[in-house]
C-alpha cells in the first residue's frame, strides 16, 4: 500500500513539474534604451541580456496606456483599461474580477506576487503576496502582508523584493507549479541607488539625446501644456537629491518647503554610514549650481547627467537582482522547466524632447522592453519583431499552463512565435487610449492607432491630430496631418482607428470620433 501510495505520489508531483512554471520580472519606468541587449550606448545589463543570449528579446513589445497602475490591471486582464476599469493611477482595481492569476491558481498554479502592486485594492487569486504601500520607499521599505500588517524591512527595496521572492520559492509547495509576479520599484521617480552603484555611476557622463534641446513652442497644444520638461519640472532636491542650502538664495531656483520636505524624508530613511556618504556624493551637485551659476541650457545639461545617473544607477541594481534570481533558478535545477519574462509596465523619456516620464503615445513611452527564456522551448538569441501588446501576456501565460484562454481578454498568445509554430501574429495595428490628464506632469487625454509604418494619434480634448511617418521620422517630430500628399493616409489610419474602438468596445466619449 505504502509503495502504491509513493507512487500516487511521485506521480501527481512529476505531472505537476511537467507543466512550466512562470516567472514575470517587471520593472518600473525601465526604458529599453537602458537595456544593452537593446542599446549598448548607456549600460551594460549582463544579466537582463541573459535573458534575450539564452531566449527571445521581442523589438516592438508596446503598452495600451503608458502608466502605472492601469499597466498592471492590464497584466492580470489581458484587457484595455476601458474594458478593466482602471484607467488612470487613482480608480481603486475591483478585486472581485476574474483575471489571469485566479485561473492559473483554480488550474492547480501555486501564485505569488511580491513588490509593487499599486492597484489601491489588496490582490486576489493569489496564495501568497507582499505588496508595497503605493510606490513604495527605496531604503527601509515598507510592505503589507496577507495579514493586512504593515512592516518596514532593513535594507534596499531592490534588494528586499528579491529576497522575499526567492524566500517564497524556497518555501513553496513542491507538488505544484508556480506562478511569480516579481515586480520592482525601481527605476521609478525619485531614482535612489544603492550607495555602490551611486559611487559608480556619479562621475559618468552620457551621451546626449539629439532632441534634448528641443524647442517646445513649435509643437501642438499637449506640447505646450506638458510639465514633464527635465529642465523646468524635474525637481533639483527630491528627484536629483541636491540639499536645499545650496539653492535656498537663488531666487529662481529656491525650492518650496514641500520639496525641502521630500528631500529631507528621502534622506532620513537611508541608514547610517550610508546617509553620510551619499549626502557627500549629492553635494557635488549643489557646489556646483553656486560655483558655475547655472541657469538654461547649462542648467539643463547638468540637469540630464545627473538623472542619467541616478536612474540607470538604479537599472544597475535591479539587473544585479535579475542575474540573483536566474542564478536560484539554475542552481535549484528549476530554470529548464521555468519561463521567466523580462519587462517594464511602459517606456520612460531618458531626455528625448527635453523630458522625463512616460505617459504619451509615442514610442518612447508606449514601447517596452520584453525578454523570455524557456529552455527547450525558445530557441536561444531569437529575435521577435512582431508588434506586441501588454494585453497578450495573460493568454500567454494561460497558454503555456494550458490554461483555456477566456474570450473577453482581448489580447493574443504570444506562444507560437516564441517557439517557433508560427512566425507572424495577425495584427497589423495597435490601439492606445490615455486618460489620465489634471495630474502629474499634465498630458492631455488622448487615444490612437499605431501602426507598421504610421502611428495616428488624436488629442480629443483639444481636438488636434497627429499623424507620423515612423519609417522617416522614428522620433516623432514631424507632424503630417496639415502634409496634402498624406491625406489619404489620415483617411486610412482613421479607419483603422474606428475600426479597433469598435473591435475593443470602446465607447468613451472622444471628440468627433463620438
Amino acid at each position: 500500500m505504502r509503495f502504491l501510495i509513493f507512487i500516487l505520489f511521485y506521480t501527481i508531483s512529476a505531472a505537476a513539474q511537467q507543466r512550466p512554471n512562470i516567472i514575470y520580472i517587471m520593472s518600473d519606468d525601465h526604458d529599453d534604451a537602458a537595456i544593452s541587449a537593446y542599446n549598448k550606448k548607456l549600460i551594460q545589463t549582463p544579466n537582463i541580456d541573459r535573458l534575450a543570449t539564452e531566449g527571445v528579446l521581442f523589438t516592438r513589445a508596446f503598452v495600451g496606456n503608458s502608466i502605472c497602475g492601469p499597466a498592471r490591471a492590464t497584466l492580470l486582464t489581458g484587457q484595455h483599461s476601458h474594458k478593466n476599469g482602471m484607467k488612470d493611477n487613482r480608480t481603486r482595481f475591483d478585486s472581485s474580477k476574474i483575471t489571469m492569476p485566479k485561473l492559473l491558481q483554480a488550474a492547480g498554479y501555486q501564485t505569488a506576487i511580491v513588490g509593487k502592486w499599486h492597484l489601491q485594492s489588496y490582490p486576489t487569486g493569489f496564495d501568497y503576496w507582499k505588496i508595497l504601500p503605493g510606490q513604495g520607499q527605496y531604503f527601509e521599505p515598507r510592505f503589507i502582508s496577507m495579514k493586512g500588517d504593515t512592516s518596514t524591512y532593513h535594507g534596499y527595496a531592490t534588494d528586499v523584493i528579491t529576497d522575499e521572492a526567492i524566500q517564497w520559492l524556497d518555501n513553496r509547495d513542491r507538488n505544484k507549479p508556480f506562478f511569480l509576479l516579481l515586480h520592482h520599484k525601481a527605476p521609478h521617480r525619485f531614482f535612489l541607488a544603492p550607495l555602490k552603484y551611486i559611487e559608480q555611476f556619479h562621475t559618468k557622463i552620457f551621451p546626449e539625446p539629439a532632441t534634448l534641446y528641443a524647442d517646445m513652442s513649435v509643437y501642438g497644444t499637449a506640447w505646450q501644456q506638458q510639465t514633464m520638461s527635465i529642465l523646468k519640472d524635474m525637481k533639483l532636491c527630491s528627484d536629483l537629491k541636491v540639499d536645499p542650502s545650496y539653492l535656498i538664495d537663488i531666487p529662481e531656483l529656491k525650492p518650496d518647503s514641500t520639496e525641502i520636505a521630500y528631500y529631507h524624508a528621502i534622506f532620513n530613511r537611508i541608514p547610517e554610514p550610508d546617509r553620510t556618504r551619499i549626502k557627500e556624493i549629492y553635494e557635488e551637485r549643489g557646489k556646483l549650481i553656486q560655483q558655475l551659476k547655472l541657469t538654461g541650457k547649462e542648467l539643463l545639461k547638468y540637469k540630464y547627467q545627473w538623472y542619467m545617473q541616478d536612474y540607470l544607477a538604479c537599472v544597475a541594481s535591479v539587473d544585479e537582482n535579475t542575474g540573483r534570481v536566474l542564478n536560484y533558478l539554475d542552481d535549484k535545477d528549476l530554470s529548464k522547466n521555468t519561463l521567466v519574462i523580462y519587462t517594464s509596465d511602459q517606456g520612460m523619456y531618458l531626455g528625448e524632447n527635453g523630458w522625463f516620464d512616460k505617459r504619451w503615445m509615442y514610442d518612447v513611452s508606449m514601447k517596452t522592453p520584453l525578454l523570455m527564456r524557456w529552455p527547450g522551448h525558445i530557441k536561444p538569441k531569437t529575435i521577435n519583431t512582431n508588434m506586441v501588446q501588454n494585453i497578450d501576456y495573460a493568454p500567454t501565460f494561460l497558454d503555456v499552463a494550458s490554461v483555456k484562454v477566456p474570450g473577453w481578454m482581448q489580447g493574443i498568445s504570444l506562444m507560437p512565435t516564441f517557439t517557433g509554430k508560427q512566425k507572424i501574429l495577425p495584427r497589423h495595428n495597435l490601439y492606445y487610449h490615455f486618460y489620465e490628464f489634471q495630474a502629474d506632469h499634465t498630458v492631455l487625454q488622448h487615444l490612437g492607432v499605431r501602426g507598421e509604418r504610421y502611428k495616428l494619434i488624436y488629442f480629443y480634448t483639444v481636438n488636434e491630430w497627429e499623424l507620423y511617418d515612423l519609417n522617416t521620422d522614428p522620433e516623432e517630430l514631424h507632424n503630417l496631418i496639415h502634409a496634402a500628399k498624406y491625406k489619404p493616409v489620415f483617411l486610412q489610419m482613421k479607419k483603422e482607428l474606428l475600426k479597433l474602438r469598435d473591435q475593443y468596445d470602446d465607447h468613451e466619449r472622444a471628440g468627433e470620433l463620438n
